[in-house]
């Protein structure tokens, strides 16, 4: 007689499996459903047909929300435009949204632009800019090397600093601010608003520092290795590879510099210093009722900026984004 057959080990577990599946098909069936298995059941077979429908849904409501805050954004912007292609009489006798009758009535511009005095705005802007950004970039990527590179006492203190000097809103500390302009001796000239500019942007330190940590120190002591000074380092190696954060600083201190009124209305009050807010708000008054004018104005100012941001707004994303992660 031959000696009888062992079961393999996987059809012993495919048995197994097979008789657990029985076991608990015939143990459910007797089982008593409870209120609380059907309400969840119901439920589940409400959430089963309402799934197809609710991914179509949620898209039209992201969309239509888009578009609403679209419209609240571009509407003022619109008026304006619109406004300034018309006339006095144009602009009194038809709609905010109605189309002008020429849009080749460029009146309006000439006027903002000879009698509102925005050349010497823009000159003024353009010095103010161009200082503030460079000392903005230097103090801000050279602060940030210290932090990162260095270990110091009280190091995590002067991080805290500037973390809470963010906090404190700037309009509780004008009192004192303003009598160290005054003491300096630079109260009505335009380095009142650049060290200003220069010396209260903490925002590009935290941008500096944020992308300096992305750069291994490893090339700081390669460079050592080969004699070079902290100095060298820094203007050679570390300096250049900051581009990104350098150019998201210059484009976002530039907008900000460029659109700011409170620190050039208040240190700067001579006319013959007005930047291109300040000579927008001082061009209201004479023309305190020629909306129209006023418009072109405005949309003088609006243009230059709108005009930065659309062409650089990738290197804001890029700048912000590429020292996030190592």
């Amino acid at each position: 007689m031959s000696a009888p057959t062992l079961p393999s080990s996987s059809q012993s577990s495919q048995q197994s499996a097979e008789r657990a599946a029985v076991l608990d098909t015939a143990g459910a069936s007797d089982v008593p459903l409870t209120t609380s298995d059907r309400v969840r059941g119901s439920f589940a077979g409400a959430g089963r047909a309402v799934a197809p429908f609710a991914g179509p849904v949620a898209k039209v409501l992201k969309y239509l929300s888009l578009v609403v805050a679209c419209l609240f954004a571009l509407t003022p912007l619109v008026t304006i435009f619109m406004a300034s292609f018309k006339t006095d009489e144009e602009y009194r006798t038809s709609g905010p949204l109605d189309a002008p009758k020429s849009w080749f009535n460029f009146h309006n511009f000439a006027v903002a632009f000879t009698q509102g005095d925005m050349l010497r705005g823009f000159m003024n802007t353009t010095i103010i800019l161009v200082v503030s950004i460079v000392g903005t970039v230097l103090i801000g990527a050279m602060t940030a090397y210290a932090i990162d590179r260095f270990d110091f006492r009280g190091k995590k203190l002067v991080v805290f600093a500037f973390l809470l000097a963010t906090l404190v809103p700037g309009v509780t500390t004008q009192v004192a601010t303003f009598q160290i302009v005054n003491a300096l001796g630079v109260f009505n000239t335009r380095m009142s608003a650049i060290l200003l500019f220069m010396g209260t942007d903490i925002v590009s330190i935290y941008i500096f520092l944020q992308f300096m940590r992305s750069i291994p120190k490893a090339l700081d002591e390669a460079a050592m290795l080969d004699g070079a000074n902290r100095v060298t380092i820094f203007t050679r190696i570390v300096f250049p590879l900051l581009k990104p954060a350098i150019a998201t600083v210059v484009i976002i201190k530039g907008i900000a510099v460029y659109n700011e009124f409170y620190i050039p209305f208040l240190y700067m009050p001579s006319s013959d210093l007005g930047v291109i807010s300040t000579s927008l708000f001082r061009f209201k008054g004479p023309f305190g009722a020629q909306w129209e004018v006023i418009s072109a104005g405005t949309i003088l100012v609006i243009i230059p900026t709108l005009i930065v941001f659309l062409a650089l707004q990738r290197f804001i994303y890029n700048g912000l984004t590429s020292g996030a992660t190592k």
